[in-house]
């Protein structure tokens, strides 16, 4: 199957490319190799048809034609070109998206670890995809939270569901957000949601930078069985040698971003932004080792003195919990699922990997509306799910309280925060899993409200949410009490 498509919609959607999840990086002007920029692009829109065809589509099916129409070719970030041509293969679960005088780049379905950029020219992985199951009972025969029974009964005191729905329309008329899922819950219960045509609760969508925040889950759970310490320096064997500036960096100062590791954000705003240089991104365009790509930079700053975005420090992080599940003996693959996702009841979510099985949670992870609020209410139940402990006591709190480096408040634990003020009429102590192009999961404590949207925004949409949310809040009582 092959097909040439070119500028579907036109750029009357707002340009510019939000960078991930609001990371404060520069933007590059040139592309260091064109021919590189090209063939970058084309193995990110091999990644975004695959993951669409197979992941999204084992919930809602859809054609290569509408993925690229609707989530590929309208925003400058994918720079999707209109000499691209794609190939599928249905046997292999491959993609290959082409230009003329470009090497050709192949992404691959496998299974229960999503969609896999190829090195150049390879046509295998280099690991074994594993089966991840799910060891939970039907939804609709279990209560909620951990099943969908009850979910939204019985209604908690205090609600004005006109002003609740209200909003919950106003969010999904705001069409230049291409707003997709938005579920509002107070005291546990789902006072609201809503979602596009063809999308359910139960759809995995791609959820990008909100897969940091899960990673730093997996490392408290990792805290809580001891095997870990937020003090500990990294136990990352290159960096072990003796004089080696990296051996002073925490677990603490890596959930911070707070490495100091050269490790260049030029964000994704264009073609200018596929290049070597720009290592942040190349984990989603060049069919990289992404742990090995994290790992082996060198010091550029001192940790802990400066806040900077980074993929290095949640990909590092990620490599540090793979490196003790397999000293353990345990599968990895299946780590996340077994230890957070069947405990809260989350059911949809995809984690991708790399060539070589390494999680990429730093954008290729994909969960549904629903799994995303269980994840919220994880946090704002401070890491206690209907009475058991899955984060350690004082999580929470951690990883919403400010990084030391970020002078601005605005970053905790691999979760962004509002201690700055910077989201409009919404509390002081709110925080945040959020990813590129507007996916986010707001947790606001002071309310005992968890607000989950998603969907592709071209601009991202810090301004939209505050407002949506702030909206919501106002059909709800003004404390938690």
């Amino acid at each position: 199957m092959q097909r040439t498509i070119g500028t579907i919609i036109a750029a009357a959607l707002v340009t510019g490319g939000a960078l991930l999840a609001q990371g404060r990086a520069a933007r590059s002007t040139t592309p260091d190799d064109p021919a590189y920029s090209l063939e970058a692009r084309t193995a990110i829109g091999a990644h975004h048809i695959c993951s669409g065809l197979w992941v999204v589509g084992s919930v809602y099916k859809r054609t290569a034609e509408e993925i690229v129409a609707r989530d590929i070719a309208p925003f400058k970030d994918f720079s999707w070109d209109k000499s691209f041509q794609y190939r599928i293969d249905n046997q292999s679960h491959t993609v290959t998206v082409s230009s003329p005088g470009t090497p050709p780049r192949t992404a691959k379905f496998n299974n229960d670890q999503g969609c896999a950029i190829l090195p150049r020219g390879e046509t295998e992985v280099h690991f074994k995809p594993t089966a991840v199951p799910r060891k939970l009972p039907d939804p609709a025969t279990q209560a909620w939270p951990t099943g969908d029974m009850d979910a939204t009964a019985p209604v908690p005191a205090g609600v004005d569901h006109a002003v609740v729905n209200a909003a919950l329309d106003w969010g999904m008329a705001q069409t230049q957000h291409n707003t997709r899922a938005i579920v509002a819950i107070y005291k546990g219960k789902i006072v609201g949601e809503r979602y596009a045509p063809g999308w359910t609760k139960d759809t995995p969508q791609i959820s990008w930078s909100e897969g940091k925040s899960i990673t730093a889950a997996l490392v408290g759970i990792l805290v809580r069985q001891r095997a870990l310490k937020l003090d500990d320096y990294a136990p990352v064997k290159e960096w072990r040698a003796p004089g080696d500036p990296r051996g002073q960096i925490r677990i603490r100062d890596l959930l911070h971003m707070s490495s100091g590791l050269d490790f260049a954000n030029t964000g994704l705003s264009g073609p200018e932004s596929y290049s070597r240089a720009n290592k942040h991104m190349r984990v989603y365009f060049d069919g990289l080792n992404v742990f090995e790509h994290s790992v082996n930079n060198q010091q550029e700053i001192p940790p802990n003195s400066e806040w900077r975005y980074r993929n290095s420090d949640p990909l590092t992080l990620g490599k540090i919990v793979r490196d003790i599940v397999e000293a353990r003996g345990e599968s990895y693959l299946t780590f996340p699922q077994r230890e957070l996702f069947d405990p809260i009841g989350a059911r949809h979510f995809i984690l991708e990997t790399d060539a070589w099985g390494n999680f990429v949670m730093t954008g290729f992870d994909y969960g549904s509306a629903r799994d995303w609020a269980r994840f919220g209410l994880l946090h704002l139940h401070d890491g206690v799910w209907e009475g058991k402990r899955i984060l350690p006591e004082g999580w929470v709190q951690f990883i919403s309280t400010p990084a030391p480096a970020d002078k601005n408040r605005g970053y905790g634990g691999l979760f962004w925060l509002n201690r700055g003020g910077a989201w409009k009429r919404v509390p002081e102590d709110a925080y945040m899993s959020s990813g590129h192009m507007g996916q986010h999961t707001m947790v606001i404590p002071s309310r005992d409200v968890v607000v989950v949207r998603m969907g592709p925004s071209p601009g991202g949409s810090q301004g939209y949410l505050s407002e949506l949310v702030s909206k919501i809040l106002d059909g709800l009582p003004k404390s938690k009490s």
